[in-house]
């Protein structure tokens, strides 16, 4: 249950890195910017409104290539390049909705963010933001951006909640499917799933 939930808070604080720029240091603007987001939260509940703020201020901050190829593992260089961009396509969706149903599920909670100095050397291309949630009567959660440095934005590749992997965990369920039906019958799990609406 507690992965659970860090899994959801994982998805919900994303949203501080939407303005990441090579200029900022990531650590500053999460600090900067998580008052406004948990503002956003507290007001709004909609669905669609949330989906529609994922789509243009969150997603173009992601590398769902990289994001793809890492759950993928090895099976990414057995897939053609229409596979790739498939499954590129189908867990971006997959993720876009889970973001959406964690956002409208904890929205009007009271969190705060405590976001950890940032151990970075000047020159490095790739970062983790580490930062705590904390909510009143629970336990702090850990939460981890991985970033890296691409086209001059700060891009997240994963997230790390509770120590476990967010992209890492789709990986044993990926590669269940592709032994029983192949990569097309993962694509196809993935298209099911997303026109499902979970």
């Amino acid at each position: 249950m507690k992965k659970t939930i860090a899994a959801v808070l994982a998805l919900v604080f994303l949203l501080p890195l939407t303005a990441v720029r090579a200029q900022t240091a990531p650590d500053v603007l999460v600090r900067n910017t998580v008052e406004e987001v948990l503002a956003l939260l507290k007001q709004n509940s909609d669905r669609r409104v949330l989906e529609d703020l994922a789509e243009k201020k969150v997603l173009p901050h992601f590398d769902f290539r990289s994001m793809t190829q890492l759950a993928m593992g090895r099976s990414w260089r057995d897939a053609t390049p229409t596979q790739r961009t498939a499954l590129e396509n189908a867990f971006r969706t997959l993720l876009v909705r889970t973001y959406t149903a964690a956002l409208s599920e904890v929205s009007g909670v009271d969190r705060r963010i405590e976001v950890r100095p940032l151990q970075m050397k000047p020159g490095d291309d790739y970062t983790t933001v580490r930062t705590l949630v904390r909510e009143p009567g629970r336990q702090p959660i850990s939460i981890d951006y991985r970033m890296t440095l691409t086209d001059k934005q700060w891009k997240v590749t994963d997230i790390v909640a509770e120590n476990a992997s967010l992209v890492i965990s789709y990986r044993g369920q990926f590669n269940t499917e592709i032994g029983r039906s192949g990569i097309d019958g993962l694509i196809k799990v993935l298209q099911d799933k997303n026109r499902q609406g979970t």
